[in-house]
């Protein structure tokens, strides 16, 4: 409804091309433009462009450093196309803000009511993909990517390379964008992240789209079962077309998952088997970089020196309000594991290692007999 409603002028839309007014053209072509823009579009637990799962903040960040020459944009929120996040103008705002509240507060009871977010966001992927009603949205996401785009200094009649970069439900948005986006003078890449994929018919005009996967994440592997259009006895499809022409490459990163531990933006857990130690999250990043390099928009040097730096913090990006919430959760579980006593535990085993670390030895000594009798 708020696709269509969009269409029919309720309401203000994003300057299209043909409708800059002089002030905001004439603004546009005094900055200096990057070399390349990368705009972000976030999974389906986002609840606007600026809050997403606390999880993606750091691979943002890590992105804005090892890409010195490109602009990175991430305030695109890929589920309304008007841009308005949920916690905006809307008549169930205040229930949005209660379920982000909760997402931000880690190993929160109440997080099961944040599903109601994904479920939401979810609809609109579908909407994407639908050959119907698909249109008319990502007609109103690319609006809003084009404007965002003038927003951070990109020239009216640029011909910079635009680099979509899609997570989980972003992806698929990210690919129904490029049927508009390709009517600009440069170049149109995708590179999804565990992205879920149809046979969008903006694969037609994609210069390449990079599929980023892991063989433990289920969820994106649902993108070549549920579109018949991905099926190899639909030769004809944009997909397979796509996939004929060589401007579609499948890049699996390992056991991936989709969600949790070993995720693509993991920071702590290393890769099994990597040669060069790294975490799920930052061989993410690296492949990133390597693509740009590969394509030429990031120079040997620049991509050299992004490979050599250090992994993201868990907080790195994170907003202030996110970063006490997590502080904040994780006093209260130091604190809980160290009020916690021998008598507490749910084995002898336990009960020696908690009163070990209490400092307790008698009670130590006293739970390691009960273990040994």
């Amino acid at each position: 409804m708020e696709s269509l409603g969009w269409w029919a002028g309720w309401g203000d839309k994003p300057p299209k091309k043909n409708e800059l007014s002089a002030e905001d053209e004439a603004a546009a072509t005094q900055a200096p433009e990057a070399d390349f823009y990368l705009v972000y579009l976030s999974g389906i637990g986002a609840i606007s462009g600026n809050s997403v799962p606390a999880e993606e903040y750091p691979f943002i960040d890590g992105l804005r450093k090892r890409l010195p020459t490109g602009k990175v944009i991430s305030d695109i929120y890929p589920y309304s196309v008007t841009n308005n996040g949920l916690t905006g103008q809307r008549g169930f705002a205040s229930l949005w803000r209660f379920l982000e509240k909760i997402g931000q507060t880690p190993g929160s009871k109440l997080a099961i009511m944040t599903m109601v977010i994904n479920l939401r966001n979810a609809f609109q992927l579908f909407v994407s993909a639908d050959r119907r009603y698909g249109p008319v949205y990502n007609l109103g996401i690319a609006n809003t990517v084009y404007d965002g785009l003038l927003r951070h200094g990109m020239h009216p009649r640029s011909s910079k390379p635009i680099i979509m970069l899609g997570w989980s439900g972003g992806g698929q948005i990210a690919s129904g964008c490029v049927e508009y986006l390709a009517g600009l003078p440069g170049p149109i890449y995708v590179i999804s992240v565990g992205g879920m994929l149809s046979d969008d018919p903006g694969l037609k005009k994609v210069d390449h789209l990079w599929h980023l996967y892991g063989v433990a994440d289920p969820l994106q592997a649902l993108g070549g079962v549920m579109f018949a259009g991905r099926w190899p006895i639909m030769p004809q499809s944009p997909w397979n077309t796509a996939m004929a022409d060589g401007r579609i490459d499948m890049i699996c990163l390992g056991q991936y998952s989709h969600n949790g531990k070993g995720n693509y933006f993991d920071m702590v857990t290393p890769v099994t088997n990597d040669k060069k130690g790294r975490t799920h999250g930052q061989k993410t990043l690296d492949t990133i970089v390597r693509i740009l390099n590969e394509e030429g928009m990031l120079s040997d040097e620049d991509a050299a020196t992004s490979w050599k730096m250090s992994v993201p913090l868990e907080t790195d990006g994170v907003p202030a309000v996110i970063a006490e919430r997590m502080e904040e959760a994780a006093r209260e579980s130091q604190a809980k594991e160290k009020g916690k006593t021998a008598a507490d535990a749910d084995s002898p085993l336990e009960a020696a290692v908690t009163a070990a670390a209490n400092g307790t030895d008698a009670a130590a000594i006293a739970a390691a007999e009960e273990r040994m009798i």
